[in-house]
């Protein structure tokens, strides 16, 4: 796989995807179509809770500070 399967109802990959933020593009690149894909805690979140997490939580599980 190439990237998540949760790409399309991501709120951070929606949100941050053309980010200029070195720190998000980074995310993005390993997380959502990377080697660190199984290790998003976005995606333990959602499995967890049944819902989707906060839009600006970061697939390492920390917060988006703007």
């Amino acid at each position: 796989m190439t990237e998540c399967e949760l790409l399309s109802k991501c709120g951070f990959f929606n949100k941050y995807q053309d980010s200029k933020q070195a720190a998000c593009s980074g995310f993005v690149a390993m997380y959502c179509k990377g080697p660190k894909m199984d290790s998003c805690k976005r995606k333990a979140y959602r499995k967890e809770n049944g819902v989707a997490p906060p839009d600006d939580m970061m697939p390492t599980g920390s917060m988006v500070v703007s």
